[in-house]
């Protein structure tokens, strides 16, 4: 059995622990909120560009362009969005499994595919198993601004249309809730889903000055870009909510394992101090 002081010492270790896992928990709700209310805004920014571009594409005018039309496949771009620390639970080795596992099916060799990587964790984790990573960013601040991402988003449009890749999907984790963070595979490029378009977008009528051609020419490569930040966004609060649920529950197994302690302690105690009042009586009734 261990000692009572040994148990004391865990006992306080274990105390500056769920100190750490409370304050860890609560920085990452405050960033949360901001985070949340950062992707909202700009969804609103998203939301009336998809229009615009969908508009356009559905004009039926003579209006074309590269991103706008499906090309035979003979290698595809993948933009992975993990984090840079760790202490998120499952947020980032859940994404990198499913991702791997959608690759190792979709592709024969290496060749095949190349990956534009964001956060510390997945780069670390793809150089360790040699994959054909072409572009890196890590260090990613918590409150990303577009210009922060802006350079790796721009290179990432001109290798497809350069014909680096001939398909670009975007993997993240989209925000459900703080419990809840749903591996996601967005395809980028090239942008036939706008063709679709939404209800909102066919209500809506636009006189273009210069030519829908000239203006689409200047808008689809930023609406991508776009649509790359807009994911990054949704990757940070998915982060901060995993985060804050993994400290939430480390917070708890540490109170708990605490009150399992102190029991033991206790109990030790108890034992040691019966085990005393037992000699003295025994020494007592020897000299009788």
């Amino acid at each position: 059995m261990a000692s009572l002081r040994d148990i004391k010492n865990r006992i306080n270790s274990t105390k500056k622990t769920r100190q750490i896992t409370k304050a860890m928990q609560m920085v990452s709700a405050a960033k949360l909120n901001r985070a949340q209310e950062k992707a909202q805004s700009y969804e609103v920014y998203a939301k009336k560009m998809r229009e615009v571009v969908g508009n356009i594409a559905q004009a039926g005018s003579d209006t074309s362009h590269p991103m706008l039309e499906e090309r035979p496949v003979k290698k595809t771009g993948y933009i992975l969005m993990t984090s840079d620390t760790g202490l998120a639970g499952g947020y980032n080795s859940s994404l990198l499994r499913d991702m791997m596992k959608t690759i190792n099916e979709r592709h024969a060799s290496e060749d095949e595919y190349a990956i534009i990587v964001l956060g510390r964790i997945g780069r670390d984790l793809l150089r360790t198993r040699k994959q054909p990573i072409i572009q890196e960013m890590v260090e990613v601040p918590d409150q990303p601004t577009f210009n922060d991402v802006s350079g790796l988003a721009k290179s990432s449009v001109e290798m497809f249309a350069d014909g680096v890749f001939d398909e670009l999907y975007i993997w993240y984790n989209h925000f459900v809730s703080p419990m809840t963070q749903r591996v996601t595979e967005q395809k980028l490029l090239p942008l036939a889903s706008v063709n679709e378009g939404d209800e909102t977008s066919s209500t809506s009528l636009y006189e273009f000055e210069p030519s829908e051609q000239q203006i689409l020419e200047a808008v689809l490569p930023r609406y991508a870009e776009s649509l790359i930040y807009g994911a990054l966004l949704d990757a940070k609060a998915s982060e901060f909510g995993a985060r804050m649920t993994a400290m939430s529950a480390a917070t708890d197994n540490a109170s708990a394992l605490i009150d399992e302690l102190t029991l033991s302690y206790n109990r030790a105690r108890q034992a040691a101090i019966t085990q005393e009042i037992t000699e003295i009586v025994g020494g007592a009734a020897a000299l009788e």
